[in-house]
């Protein structure tokens, strides 16, 4: 028997502590859109965008299950673009749940820990300051830089850029999905050497450059997309639904 939305949501709250951690206020974390009540597949995607709900539509979705949710622009009237998408859901009874920070620093299945473990990082432990909350990985692997840099890549599926300011023979490595260049100072304090973000301003060029550390900027896409799919494999195991990927890259 197919779990209610309602069962669903209520355990993605629990299991993420969606209420107990801080965030942006425009990622209204949890449950943003209802369907009529039950789910039997999900859709995942790192944005939720016209896009990815077209896509949730052709695979006959009743949950799109998102790290980035609908109200990043902030407050805005149900026209236009925005209320596009709000259409579609309703339409086609497409449920959408979005976790961002909850899905970040989840030490089971978040973008960071998830990530860490592809790459091999070893002694895992978690760094870094957000708005009172340890939300980087950092772990140990003795290797090259060159060899970690295709291990990436390859993990990804990106060409990433690279800041090579520290040591080739690289020993402690940090992550923190997404746009996590302006914690740069974060990862020094934190022992790290190389440092794997998705994207930062122009400035932290010369911070990594003048702080001696190598700065990986994987792509924000692309550095996001480990998270949802852990969580919804999580949530095939715990309620046995099937999901598939949205693929949708932004090239940033």
């Amino acid at each position: 028997m197919s779990p209610s939305l309602r069962e669903v949501a209520a355990y993605l709250d629990a299991y993420l502590h969606v209420a107990d951690v801080e965030d942006d206020a425009r990622a209204l974390n949890g449950l943003q859109v209802e369907n009529d009540g039950t789910v039997t597949h999900i859709a995942v995607a790192v944005d939720a965008c016209q896009a990815t709900i077209d896509g949730a539509v052709a695979l006959g979705a009743d949950l799109l299950l998102v790290h980035h949710g609908l109200f990043w622009g902030g407050l805005e009237p149900l026209t236009g673009r925005h209320g596009k998408r709000v259409r579609a859901l309703i339409r086609h009874n497409i449920a959408l749940y979005a976790a961002h920070v909850p899905l970040d620093l989840h030490p089971d299945v978040g973008n960071n820990v998830v990530l860490a473990r592809a790459l091999g990082l070893a002694e895992l432990e978690f760094f870094g300051d957000l708005k009172g909350q340890r939300i980087g990985v950092r772990g140990t692997l003795s290797t090259t830089r060159a060899a970690f840099l295709a291990t990436l890549g390859d993990t990804l599926g990106v060409a990433p850029f690279v800041i090579e300011a520290g040591p080739s023979e690289i020993t402690c490595v940090g992550i923190i999905t997404g746009g996590g260049g302006s914690m740069i100072h974060d990862a020094l304090d934190a022992g790290v050497d190389t440092f794997v973000t998705g994207e930062g301003a122009h400035h932290t060029y010369f911070d990594a450059e003048e702080s001696g550390i190598n700065v990986v900027y994987a792509g924000h896409y692309a550095t996001e997309t480990v998270g949802v799919k852990a969580l919804a494999k999580h949530l095939e195991q715990r309620f046995d639904l099937t999901w598939e990927f949205l693929d949708h890259p932004t090239g940033l």
